[in-house]
């Protein structure tokens, strides 16, 4: 049995479908005796050159291990998928324990985004605050206002 890693890209057009097609595969791995020791899902990011009139893709990488013959197989099926962009099977001495380099800059980066995200709506929770203590502060002056023109009124 021999090692591999199974790089695939898929259409970025079917990200919210990506659980769905991971399902797939790896029944299709099992199916064909493979056995998978890990699974990365990358995510969406930009290629080095457009294919098919995409500019991204969403990545996936597979480590797995099984027959050279049936890896024949699971190409000729998977060859004419339309949610494939790009595919490559690697053939590997040993699987690494540690994430990919792409999965762990993918992480620091949804983790930077998440952190950007919250800060900017703890700014914006800020901002509200501040107009709302404004839009409150002119209401208290339009009836202070109002208060007086009553009384002079009252004078007259």
């Amino acid at each position: 049995m021999k090692k591999y890693e199974a790089v695939i890209i898929l259409n970025p057009n079917l990200s919210s479908k990506v659980d769905i097609f991971i399902k797939d595969f790896t029944k299709l791995l099992l199916d064909n005796s493979f056995k998978i020791f890990k699974s990365e899902d990358i995510g969406r990011k930009q290629l080095a050159y457009s294919i098919n009139n995409h500019n991204k893709g969403h990545y996936l990488i597979f480590s797995i291990e099984g027959n050279s013959l049936e890896l024949i197989n699971i190409e000729n099926k998977i060859k004419y998928d339309d949610s494939i962009v790009r595919h490559l099977f690697i053939s590997v001495k040993e699987h690494n324990e540690n994430n990919s380099s792409l999965f762990t800059e993918s992480m620091k980066k949804q983790k930077e985004q998440n952190e950007n995200y919250e800060e900017k709506a703890s700014n914006h929770n800020d901002d509200d605050l501040a107009k709302n203590n404004k839009i409150s502060g002119s209401v208290t002056s339009e009836k202070e206002l109002n208060s007086d023109k009553e009384e002079q009124v009252d004078d007259e």
